[in-house]
């Protein structure tokens, strides 16, 4: 007989910082999730193939958080975008390009389990 709880939902985390994708990836399983960790676009790419959700830091200088977006969006999986809360242009840019939400860090810092959790329901 096979097990009647479901999976985890897979949620892939970009973000080259190593303090915020610790942090994003502790939110992700508070939220009752399970995190991917990855730095680079390539391996945001591949792993779209498996993911529910994604989160994107858009404040790299590794990747473009922007094309990450697009490319999620394109691979039908949900989007919430992380950013610096006074630049305000490359926020509507997430949103424009696909982003479901996006927050300022200092929200996800206060709230990150629980913002997360709302943001899967």
């Amino acid at each position: 007989m096979s097990d009647p709880t479901p999976a985890p939902a897979r949620i892939l985390v970009l973000a080259d910082d190593l303090i915020w994708s610790t942090r994003l990836v502790g939110h992700v399983r508070a939220a009752g999730a399970e995190p991917a960790s990855v730095r680079t676009a390539d391996a945001f790419a591949a792993g779209l193939r498996d993911a529910v959700g994604a989160i994107v830091d858009l404040t790299s200088r590794a990747y473009d958080g922007l094309a990450a977006i697009a490319a999620a969006r394109d691979a039908g999986v949900a989007v919430l975008a992380v950013g610096q809360h006074d630049d305000h242009v490359l926020r509507r840019d997430a949103l424009a390009v696909g982003a479901d939400r996006v927050l300022a860090y200092r929200k996800l810092f206060e709230d990150g389990p629980a913002t997360i959790a709302r943001w899967l329901a």
